[in-house]
């Protein structure tokens, strides 16, 4: 595990069980082929609180920012083994 990926998991440990899962499975499969761009989209999105956070993975509520989006549907198609 890259400094990068164990940093991400860091951040990914939030209040809620279900984030936990969807960030760090995403950080696991995906995180380390991601853009510099793409990087830090997903650490604006790991300060969003937790139940924004949430509402935008399970599809609740849609962001306005079409990078925010791309990559939200990257973290919520990452497939779990």
């Amino acid at each position: 595990m890259t400094a990068e990926q164990t940093n991400y998991r860091w951040q990914c440990r939030r209040g809620m069980l279900e984030l936990d899962l969807l960030l760090n499975n995403f950080v696991d499969k995906k995180a380390s082929a991601l853009s510099m761009e793409q990087a830090a989209v997903f650490e604006m999105l790991l300060s969003y609180p937790d139940q924004t956070l949430f509402d935008l993975l399970l599809g609740n509520s849609v962001s306005s920012d079409r990078r925010a989006s791309a990559l939200i549907e990257q973290i919520r198609s990452t497939p779990f083994d």
